[in-house]
């Protein structure tokens, strides 16, 4: 098969589509390259319809293959396992915006599967795999409705550019990938450090420059290589078997439709369809309708007649189904400080959603290791949402998180991210999780505002309070309409899921998954200024709360205290093999951890622990000066004196006449192993050896030696008469090889 190419260019780079050469059973098989980074796609689809689904069976997988790095994975059995995060999230975003782009009815089991195959470190792959998967479709028999072309934007040197390498997007304000077709914007994805709606709109638009031009490579491609598509068949409705089901529900339905609560309103329209069921599935024979109707049938016209209702409430007469208007905000209920013992925690429910956020503060060896493509290898910062089955009145299997729990939690993370404070200014690592509690729409939002207050309530000190809302988009007869604050129906009947994340200076991170082929960039402009409104409002109501994060930390959370040594210190902190900074954890009951750069931090929740750990760090990383005393234990025993640790770790040599006044034969008639004795520093000789002294710390002690010298001469003199004769010169301390002590008559000793 020959090897057919096209190309874009972006940001004056070469943004190549190959096909041919690799994978040529599957439908489709299409490599991206884009510098170094080459991303595989191939994409099939089954040849006959599974029965009895009434969804569109698409799967997308992403495989991250650590080779594409030069790396070897880290787990046990080195190789790659499960997914990570990084690999869900890159799925998710292959899916999104293709989704839409099937004809209705479409039932054909579709699957996607990419990899990465090789990742030069500058060039990201999340966006390469969303065009790797849409040319892949593209040229395949399936009958996709692209193809999709997809961007990045960031800013660069402060300008809006296309595709920013890694490194720059480190620099960047926004990280904002956008996919859609030629003409329209199919999902949108951002983190952004408070950018303005303006500027969004403007990245936006470049971001659909260059995704005209991915387009239209691919569809070059197609035209060069392309197969055949399917002739899906179009799903039929018989009007006259299912025209008297139509009409019973056209009745009945709307009144059911319109109840603010939602288990009321859920239990009403599931009442009415069991009754349409068995009117018109059990008893055939009391229908006047032509032929049998099946419970599928009666469940299809329900759906049908539900999403129509729906929408024409909403388009033309400005009415949801709980009553509220377009713009307006379901009730808020805001608390903080729920669980004592938490570190933080922020209780936010909006109607009849309810999410509870709890932080958790702990040391940087707490970080989480990541091991994947991306060049960065830990995270301080994390978010987990969990959504368990009872937040939906449901009975389910529970098992780890999903891709839907992964992919709410990244974005709670990315929309607090920007008002973290830096490690420096706030050494903890810090985790956030967010229990669903209950859920009518936008729960995900609703654990951006609840993390917000639990931060602030555990006194993590974020640079500005951060608050979100999910849009809503109803499309139908030319006309649109875009709703503020979306419940559960509303998402699953509308057009568009819309997430916006920011403070009052500008926006921190956006998500937007629509069901329509596209919308423009005037209704997105209408929707951002909408939530913008509904942003500045939920700040306001949460400010009547906690206006600012608590001025100390909770007294369950770990203290962090930081000591700077010199780097050249490090190895005494640590010790040989690990053994010094053991003891030290072992005897403060802290958690110490070493920067290379000098930074040492002592986590630990009492203060006398941390102060402990603090005193053995500063002794073993200070240097001893000549005439300095210290309280020692003798650990060692030699001919030539003892050896006695002045500090954590540190030995010094008292020489055998330094230990005492008096002549000493054996050391162990004087000292032996444990004692504890006062040195002092006599000399540090050139290779830094510290030589230490009793004899000099008892000599230089007013209340022993000079005492004991006075009371000898006052013996002297009672028992001579005075001072005739008898005491014979000054008494001489013993110096090195003396025997220290007093004589009567005589040259002193040598």
């Amino acid at each position: 098969m020959p090897v057919t190419r096209s190309q874009a260019n972006i940001n004056d780079k070469p943004f190549t589509f190959e096909t041919g050469k690799y994978a040529a059973q599957a439908g489709g098989a299409v490599t991206v390259r884009y510098g170094d980074t080459i991303v595989f796609a191939a994409a099939t689809v089954a040849k006959t319809t599974r029965p009895g689904i009434d969804w569109f069976p698409l799967t997308v997988d992403f495989e991250e293959r650590l080779y594409a790095a030069g790396k070897i994975p880290g787990s046990f059995p080195r190789r790659e396992g499960r997914p990570s995060e990084e690999g869900i999230l890159t799925a998710r975003l292959v899916d999104r915006p293709i989704r839409p782009l099937w004809p209705k009815g479409f039932k054909n089991d579709v699957q996607i599967i990419v990899s990465a195959w090789s990742s030069d470190q500058e060039n990201d792959y999340d966006v390469l795999a969303v065009n790797a998967a849409s040319a892949a479709l593209h040229i395949s028999n399936a009958p996709f409705e692209g193809p999709i072309g997809c961007v990045r934007v960031g800013t660069v040197d402060g300008k809006l550019t296309l595709n920013p390498t890694i490194q720059q997007l480190l620099e960047s304000d926004l990280d904002l990938v956008v996919a859609g077709t030629r003409d329209s914007v199919m999902m949108v994805e951002a983190g952004a450090d408070q950018v303005s709606e303006s500027t969004l709109l403007e990245a936006l638009a470049l971001a659909q420059q260059g995704i005209a031009k991915l387009c239209d490579a691919q569809e070059e491609l197609r035209k060069a290589a392309g197969k055949p598509k399917l002739d899906p068949a179009k799903p039929r409705r018989d009007e006259v078997k299912l025209g008297e089901v139509a009409r019973f529900f056209e009745e009945r339905l709307r009144a059911k439709l319109r109840n603010a609560d939602k288990a009321q309103r859920e239990s009403g329209l599931d009442e009415l369809r069991a009754e349409a069921e068995a009117r018109f599935v059990t008893k055939q024979e009391n229908s006047s309708t032509a032929g049998p109707i099946s419970s599928d049938e009666v469940g299809a016209e329900y759906e049908r007649i539900l999403e129509h209702e729906f929408r024409k409430a909403v388009t033309e007469e400005n009415l949801r189904p709980d009553g509220r208007d377009t713009k307006t905000i379901r009730p808020l209920e805001i608390e903080v400080g729920v669980l004592p013992r938490a570190h933080g925690t922020g209780l936010f429910r909006r109607g009849q959603t309810q999410v509870l956020s709890v932080v958790t503060l702990g040391p940087s060896g707490d970080e989480q290791i990541i091991d994947t493509l991306s060049p960065v290898d830990t995270k301080r910062y994390m978010h987990h949402y969990n959504f368990p089955p009872y937040s939906v009145g449901e009975v389910r299997m529970m098992r780890g998180a999903g891709r839907r729990e992964i992919g709410h939690g990244a974005l709670g993370e990315r929309a607090l991210l920007p008002v973290i404070p830096t490690k420096e200014e706030f050494p903890y690592t810090i985790r956030v999780v967010s229990e669903t509690l209950e859920s009518n729409g936008s729960s995900s939002m609703a654990s951006t505002c609840g993390s917000t207050l639990a931060l602030m309530d555990a006194g993590v000190p974020i640079k500005e309070m951060i608050a979100g809302i999910a849009m809503g988009l109803v499309l139908e007869g030319g006309k649109y309409t875009i709703l503020t604050d979306i419940q559960g129906l509303e998402d699953h009947y509308g057009d568009m899921d819309f997430k916006v994340t920011g403070s009052d200076k500008g926006i921190t991170a956006l998500q937007m998954d629509i069901k329509v082929k596209g919308i423009t960039l005037e209704i997105m402009r209408e929707a951002l200024d909408q939530a913008r409104e509904a942003r500045l409002f939920i700040l306001r109501e949460m400010r009547q709360v906690i206006d600012k994060p608590r001025a100390e930390l909770n007294a369950y959370a770990p203290r962090i205290d930081t000591v700077k040594i010199n780097p050249d210190k490090i190895r005494d902190i640590i010790g040989p093999g690990g053994k010094m900074i053991r003891a030290i954890q072992s005897e403060s009951g802290t958690n110490i951890e070493v920067e290379d750069d000098g930074t040492i931090r002592i986590t630990g929740a009492k203060p006398e622990g941390r102060e402990k750990a603090r005193q053995m760090i500063e002794g073993l990383t200070r240097d001893a000066e000549v005439g300095e005393v210290f309280d020692g234990k003798v650990t060692r025993i030699m001919s030539i004196g003892a050896f006695v640790e002045y500090l954590p770790g540190k030995e010094g040599l008292v020489r055998a006449s330094e230990i005492s006044n008096e002549r000493v034969n054996r050391i162990e008639d004087v000292v032996n192993i444990g004692d504890k004795v006062k040195v002092k520093v006599a000399e540090v000789d050139r290779q830094g050896r510290v030589n230490l002294s009793i004899r000099a710390v008892t000599e230089s002690d007013p209340s022993s030696f000079e005492d004991r010298q006075r009371a000898e001469r006052e013996r002297f003199r009672e028992r001579d008469g005075g001072d005739r004769g008898g005491f014979r010169g000054p008494p001489r301390p013993g110096g090195p090889g003396g025997s220290g002590g007093f004589r009567r008559g005589g040259p002193p000793s040598r």
